[in-house]
């Protein structure tokens, strides 16, 4: 795995690689300063599997630099690490192509738990932001985020939509989100909502788990 990672403070850079290199001990990081070294590294290099960025950086106006990374590494989701905890940004940055919205005030647990599940193929806004959000495509993430951790999976499991079930099936295929897309009639972000969502519910931390979970509780079959 390789992973991209960018802010213009030193010391929180460092934090970020201790955090990454004790729970991604094989990744390798990739690290700049500004926005003008992004550009430059993701000219020469386009196989990264994570760009993990502040959002205010010298180099770039924030909104032109996250749609230039969305735009070169089309295939690479974007976390964004960010000081900047306004729900308009975090849904802007969602809307042109960041997969996370992180606060740098977060817990290292919390961290990581977003990019496992940015790295799954979902989508991770903060709980809080979440709540106050007014647009429809985010609904079901607040129904879920409304869900008590304590339930038991098999009642989780219940709120699971035939929809969710059709992209639990094509997961357990080996399918990315753009080709569940493509054969479901759905944009790439409705399938990342729905990922988000089957992780939760089946309180899972990736893909693999998600199929393993799902057959254990009959909502697939094996080999479907």
């Amino acid at each position: 795995m390789k992973i991209l990672v960018a802010d213009d403070h030193e010391l929180f850079l460092k934090g970020l690689e201790l955090i990454l290199s004790d729970n991604y001990p094989d990744a390798q990081l990739v690290f700049a300063k500004d926005y003008s070294e992004i550009f430059k590294i993701i000219d020469e290099q386009k196989d990264f599997n994570l760009v993990l960025t502040d959002l205010a950086m010298p180099g770039s106006q924030w909104l032109d630099a996250i749609q230039k990374i969305h735009l070169t590494l089309p295939e690479t989701p974007i976390i964004i690490l960010s000081a900047v905890f306004d729900k308009e940004i975090v849904q802007k940055s969602i809307e042109i192509g960041a997969a996370g919205y992180i606060s740098k005030a977060s817990s290292n647990a919390v961290i990581i738990s977003a990019v496992n599940l940015v790295l799954s193929g979902g989508v991770y806004i903060p709980p809080e932001l979440l709540q106050n959000t007014n647009q429809n495509k985010f609904d079901l993430l607040k129904q879920v985020e409304q869900i008590p951790e304590t339930q038991d999976v098999k009642e989780k499991v219940k709120i699971l939509s035939p929809r969710q079930i059709d992209v639990i099936r094509l997961i357990s295929q080996g399918k990315s989100n753009k080709q569940i897309a493509y054969e479901l009639g759905l944009t790439e972000g409705t399938v990342k909502l729905h990922v988000t969502a089957i992780l939760k519910l089946l309180n899972v931390y990736n893909r693999t788990g998600a199929v393993v979970e799902a057959t254990h509780l009959g909502l697939i079959k094996p080999n479907e």
